[in-house]
């Protein structure tokens, strides 16, 4: 009977509940699209390791696990490193900031095939001069690009070689030295990758290489990509937290509105239960129901609606942006939702409960 009770009085208001739900999804959507995002952009950093082929990383000294200076490297130290036992290849390559997230890769093409197995092109073909680029698919997708387009990055306009399949290195691939002289940065590299004889030798060669270079952070492909995690990335978490925190006062303020509302429009009829004898715990019953009832369809639309964030951001921006589906933040954001919603009933409803039925039945 109270749940009947409970549903009808939200159909009784159906616009009012329709903004309180679709207000609530708004506040799952946001806990679900930036934790979304957050674990998208990182894990396509190390699905684009990985592509690489490279068996250690090594990085420059004093630079964080994502942070990179231009090119603080001597590019000679590829050549040590390929004099190293165990070691059969090292590639180096230099990353610089183009806008935004968009960064540009120079690599030396010949040796990066052989460590990679070489991109796959899906349009057009290698760079065979010094003013092509090589794009990644999502990059294309979202600039408009093909094959023999032309873009314009670094204040120069750059011929499209090829198209690449997404997931190895980068989405934006020049030759290393023609990058180096546009950034001034001649025989300066950003990372080296090492390829070893034998899975088996990695972690002689890392403690080989560390007892050498003693200042340069030396990480296995393995270890590398476990590293590359919410956690990990300075500053993220607390971002987090503090979208988290307005994602609650969002839907404390919404709930509370709308049962503040809702008992000021109802002060009749919560006057006529009373007299029928309803306790204030029954009254207080009732409009915690129909909070609950509202977080829950609200937290389904939240659902659904990260399903859209993600469509819209893979159809109109998905070289700049990845967000993946977190099934395991469902039930997180709900319960996140439902403490804010129950906070903001709390008022209202203990309003509710203590009305005097006389007052109630004479209220207009």
């Amino acid at each position: 009977m109270v749940n009947t009770l409970v549903i009808e009085n939200l159909k009784h208001r159906p616009v009012r509940t329709a903004l309180s739900i679709v207000a609530i999804g708004v506040e799952v959507t946001m806990m679900l699209t930036l934790v979304g995002l957050s674990r998208g952009m990182l894990d396509d950093v190390a699905r684009r390791a990985r592509g690489v082929g490279a068996d250690i990383v090594v990085r420059p000294p004093g630079t964080s696990l994502l942070g990179l200076s231009t090119a603080p490297m001597p590019e000679n130290l590829v050549a040590f490193l390929e004099r190293q036992p165990h070691v059969t290849q090292a590639v180096g390559s230099m990353v610089h900031p183009v806008n935004g997230v968009t960064t540009i890769t120079g690599i030396r093409l010949d040796a990066f095939n052989r460590m990679s197995g070489g991109f796959k092109y899906l349009a057009g073909g290698p760079i065979r001069g010094p003013g092509e680029i090589i794009v990644g698919d999502f990059y294309a997708r979202q600039n408009n690009l093909r094959a023999g387009s032309s873009v314009q990055l670094m204040n120069r306009a750059w011929r499209v070689a090829g198209v690449v399949e997404e997931g190895k290195l980068a989405r934006l691939v020049v030759p290393l030295n023609v990058l180096q002289d546009l950034t001034a940065n001649t025989g300066k590299i950003s990372q080296v990758w090492v390829k070893v004889d034998s899975p088996a030798n990695v972690q002689l060669v890392i403690t080989a290489l560390k007892e050498q270079l003693k200042d340069y952070p030396i990480y296995s492909m393995e270890e590398l990509t476990s590293l590359i995690s919410v956690n990990n990335v300075p500053g993220l978490r607390a971002f987090i937290g503090v979208i988290v925190t307005l994602a609650i006062v969002v839907g404390f303020l919404v709930v509370f509105l709308s049962m503040y509302t809702a008992v000021l429009e109802r002060t009749r009829e919560i006057g006529i239960l009373k007299a029928l004898g309803a306790s204030p715990a029954f009254i207080l019953d009732i409009l915690l129901r129909e909070t609950a009832l509202l977080v829950v369809l609200g937290s389904i639309l939240g659902i659904l609606f990260s399903y859209g964030t993600r469509w819209i951001i893979t159809t109109f921006v998905p070289a700049s942006l990845t967000q993946v589906i977190v099934p395991d933040w469902w039930g997180i954001a709900a319960a996140i939702a439902l403490a804010g919603a129950l906070l903001g009933a709390t008022y209202p409803g203990w309003r509710a409960a203590r009305q005097d039925p006389i007052e109630a039945l004479a209220y207009e």
